[in-house]
């Protein structure tokens, strides 16, 4: 696989992108989409909350969706008035305190690159449940990143309501008004140019701000908050945790690690730079980096960096997107057969998105057929198709859901074959994940179905075979419902994804030290000055070792540390989110 190497044109790479982009998984900001119209409270000026219904099975946990206004600097340059929002999804147990200021902690949560809040849904419930039990009422607070606010999840909030998946279908590509509105297209890399200007500090500093806002008094901060979060949310907690944000450095009261009690990281590292990497990320990785922070912020000037980072396939605003379509098929009908591959009209991104992720090998790629199109498959199917270790190629974007049922099934040898250790290739793994990858092989024949994670290893499995004769799969590797993952991608107003990745955060802490850059990350022993916990999936994408003290999921992929189901295979309860509320406890 290439290397992420980026163009001006269309702001898309010449390459796919590397397995340092973590999604946390996949869908929008109800910013845009006006999904939060009428707040049921206001507690003051610039600030609105509302209940966000749920078909969670963690029935003890209520949600709610809250907008603050914080407007963007001038010298942002021009920007969406929805973009002087920031959002983020609040989860508190049903008997606990209305005010934050009353509950007994606090968990303030960093996404990924390319994710937001919604990717939090499963471990947040879970974990405020968790410590409910323990007698602790936590709160949750998933943060949706400022560039969510160009996202416009208008159709799928529409087919969510309407419980029909062609109405937002119907939206997003063929110029179907829903309440009003039409669908503007996904932004240009000229339409997005003040993304140029939100970066690293940008960052950290709307993370200070709306803890400030939400709990002004510093001594409870102090006492009540975690601050963490997924992947790059750990770099990015790293950083907040040095930052000074009043302009004194000889102050400390506002200091980033005086905001919080403690810091957890999910399958990340509280450190600057990316983990595993010594702190820095390859020059060659990003355009102009070998020549500075002045060349690189002149290219996102001129759009020669593109301002967001994307792919022609598989990673890119309309992919993103059309996994929250695709979770909100396999939500309102998961049984039901498919025909989103039929129905979404036919496009270039689409197209090579479904004949990278569904051709078998390189000749079924190079003649293009069988496409997707020739078989039959289930929603919940075309979901784990989309997203399941054993089927993404893609490391950063797979979670353990299960597995497929109905029909023969092969050995998926495109984009690699699945015998990397034996061809001396084995590093290939933190690209592509550890897993085999597997394909159904009867096109025009049955429907292939969806085997559940918690019916791997079931009497009835018939225990699918790699050629060389050892199974794909087992009971131990599977810990995420695929249920919930369709849930989390289609049911909140603040998306799964994230659309919109600023490429100047990647600059950024790829130049940290240049001047201008990480001038107020002063702070060199914020790291140290609170307790750490790390969570780490077994089978994630190995940014370190695991270090006495971490807490190992077994058989967890990098999604799973997010959306892994609170009962596991075997009755036990989910080991990340039951340690995050004893940390919290």
């Amino acid at each position: 696989m290439g290397r992420p190497t980026l163009s001006a044109s269309g702001g898309r790479p010449r390459g796919p992108l590397r397995s340092f982009v973590p999604l946390t998984v996949l869908a929008a900001s109800a910013l845009a989409a006006g999904a939060l119209a009428g707040p049921v409270s206001a507690r003051e000026a610039g600030r609105s909350e509302t209940p966000v219904p749920s078909g969670s099975p963690v029935t003890d946990v209520v949600e709610s969706a809250v907008r603050v206004k914080v407007p963007l600097p001038a010298s942002a340059g021009p920007h969406p008035e929805a973009c002087d929002w920031l959002s983020y999804l609040r989860f508190r147990h049903e008997d606990g305190p209305a005010e934050p200021a009353r509950a007994d902690r606090i968990l303030v949560a960093q996404p990924g690159i390319l994710e937001g809040a919604g990717a939090f849904d499963s471990v947040a419930r879970n974990t405020v449940s968790a410590a409910a039990k323990r007698g602790k009422h936590i709160e949750f607070w998933a943060l949706d990143r400022r560039s969510n606010c160009l996202e416009d999840r208008t159709g799928l909030q529409a087919g969510l309501r309407a419980k029909d998946v062609h109405l937002a279908v119907d939206y997003y590509y063929r110029q179907k008004e829903v309440d009003g509105r039409k669908f503007a297209g996904y932004q240009s890399n000229d339409q997005v140019k003040w993304l140029q200007n939100v970066g690293l500090e940008q960052t950290v500093r709307d993370q200070y701000d709306l803890m400030v806002h939400e709990l002004p008094d510093q001594a409870a901060r102090k006492q009540k908050m975690l601050c963490g979060g997924h992947s790059l949310g750990g770099v990015l907690t790293a950083y907040f945790a040095e930052w000074d944000f009043d302009g004194n450095h000889a102050t400390t009261g506002d200091a980033g690690y005086n905001q919080c009690s403690g810091y957890f990281a999910l399958d990340t590292r509280i450190a600057k730079g990316l983990p595993g990497m010594g702190g820095e990320v390859p020059e060659d990785w990003v355009p102009l980096v070998e020549f500075g922070a002045g060349a690189v912020q002149a290219g996102l000037e001129t759009g020669v960096i593109p301002r967001a980072l994307s792919a022609p396939a598989v990673v890119n605003t309309e992919t993103m997107n059309l996994l929250g379509i695709a979770g909100l098929a396999a939500n309102l009908d998961p049984d039901g057969v498919s025909d989103l591959a039929a129905y979404v009209p036919s496009g270039f991104n689409q197209d090579m998105t479904y004949r990278l992720l569904f051709s078998k090998d390189y000749p079924t790629f190079l003649k293009g057929s069988p496409t997707v199109k020739d078989f039959r498959f289930t929603n919940a199917a075309a979901l784990g198709g989309l997203l399941d270790d054993n089927s993404q190629p893609l490391a950063f974007m797979q979670a353990s859901v299960g597995f497929w049922d109905g029909g023969r099934i092969v050995d998926k040898e495109f984009p690699a074959p699945n015998n990397l250790d034996g061809l001396g290739l084995g590093g290939l793994s933190r690209l592509l994940g550890k897993e085999k990858k597997a394909i159904p092989d009867e096109p025009g024949g049955p429907l292939y179905t969806w085997r559940n994670y918690d019916r791997v290893g079931a009497p009835d499995d018939p225990v699918y075979k790699s050629k060389d004769g050892t199974p794909f799969t087992s009971a131990g590797k599977e810990v995420t419902d695929i249920a919930e993952l369709a849930r989390s991608l289609s049911e909140h107003p603040l998306d799964f994804t994230e659309h919109y990745f600023p490429t100047k955060m990647v600059t950024d802490i790829a130049l940290a030290g240049a001047p201008g850059i990480a001038d107020d990350a002063v702070h060199e022993g914020g790291i140290a000055a609170n307790p750490i916990l790390n969570l780490e999936a077994g089978d994630g994408l190995g940014f370190s070792d695991p270090q006495p003290g971490d807490v190992v999921a077994p058989g967890y992929q990098h999604l799973d540390v997010l959306t892994a189901s609170a009962v596991q295979n075997g009755g036990e309860p989910e080991p990340v989110s039951t340690a995050l509320a004893a940390f919290a406890g």
